[in-house]
């Protein structure tokens, strides 16, 4: 499998078809674990850097190998490959710019990645569509186990798995779910959801995670502590805290709609219009008009839509997929004009 194979499919977790997924476009749960044979990447060397790469690469073909796992050696990779990853949501953004041997394993689907040499030495990932976060624990859970069968991990039997981040110590377990919340946005009411989750130790990013901004009313949840809780205990709590945030939402949605129905139609309409016939579109106001028309999609406003068609907009509209469409490097203005041509051409077959 080759990064443009990518380009002829959508993730699992942009079907649109998990629990909540009016709201929740995804669940995902990463485990961060740390062999006890090498030191930590804050420390190791290049040749120990280049060690684990080969080590974990070999094991991973070995246990995986016929599970159409396929593994992506970053080193070797241009830019633009690499960011189409982060843009699929498969790796981050510091392993794509990293340094030195690294990789990352990916399924067939999309569900699952394992990250080689980000900043622990394993980074487990499994995304799932909607909220679903039983499913996805379970499953990197199995995975998980598995791994350990055939790679040492460094544990303490006071402190619990390693990890080159204090925050990260205990479970190495962090859960994020991303929510589309255009109501509380459009009403000005995301400051309060923003101070009860920070009462709650929750902490809210933007749609690429750790250091991005939010944009399009997209935010990622994810629990802050994972030291002295159970993994079950983590993603209990979180489980009772996201369909507060959804009641919030929807509750701010109903209230649009029976108090403010043109401004809110005014809204959909015009971003649908100018998604449908803009000429040339930046990477920020597509994200942000693809927001409210998902929006209106979502209320029954825009009828024929289907959701999952928005999802992949979403994400085959960014820069390194426009370019790997194109098959060429192209400049942000030439980009902006590519994405126009592209999003007129997917709106006008899905609503046919």
């Amino acid at each position: 499998m080759k990064v443009d194979d990518l380009l002829s499919q959508a993730g699992e977790w942009l079907k649109g078809t998990g629990p909540e997924s009016d709201v929740v476009m995804s669940s995902r749960v990463r485990l961060a674990r740390n062999l006890h044979r090498f030191p930590f990447l804050t420390v190791a060397p290049v040749a120990e850097r280049t060690a684990i790469e080969s080590y974990v690469r070999e094991r991973l073909q070995e246990v995986l190998g016929s599970r159409k796992i396929h593994y992506f050696s970053m080193a070797r990779m241009n830019a633009i490959d690499r960011t189409l990853l982060v843009e699929r949501h498969l790796v981050s953004r510091e392993h794509a710019q990293g340094e030195g041997d690294r990789g990352v394993a990916v399924s067939q689907d999309e569900s699952t990645s394992i990250m080689v040499n980000e900043e622990d030495h394993l980074r487990l990932q499994v995304l799932r569509s909607g909220l679903n976060l039983e499913e996805a624990w379970e499953s990197i859970d199995r995975l998980d186990s598995l791994l350990e069968q055939h790679m040492s991990y460094a544990f303490h039997p006071r402190f619990g798995y390693l990890t080159a981040c204090p925050t990260n110590v205990g479970t190495g377990l962090r859960i994020s779910v991303m929510v589309h919340l255009p109501a509380a946005v459009f009403s000005k009411q995301m400051d309060k959801v923003l101070q009860s989750l920070a009462r709650l130790n929750y902490t809210v990013r933007g749609l690429y995670g750790e250091g991005t901004s939010p944009i399009g009313d997209f935010y990622q949840v994810s629990n802050q502590i994972t030291l002295g809780k159970a993994e079950r205990d983590i993603i209990g709590e979180l489980k009772k805290v996201i369909p507060e945030v959804l009641k919030f939402e929807r509750s701010w949605r109903h209230k649009l709609v029976e108090d403010e129905p043109r401004r809110l139609e005014d809204k959909v309409w015009r971003a649908y219009g100018i998604l449908k016939h803009a000429r040339t579109i930046t990477s920020e106001e597509t994200i942000e008009l693809f927001s409210a028309l998902r929006l209106g999609v979502n209320l029954g406003m825009i009828q024929g839509i289907p959701i999952n068609t928005l999802n992949e907009l979403f994400i085959f509209t960014q820069p390194s997929h426009l370019q790997k469409i194109e098959k060429k490097a192209l400049e942000a203005e030439e980009r902006d004009i590519v994405r126009a041509e592209y999003i007129r051409k997917k709106l006008a077959t899905s609503t046919q």
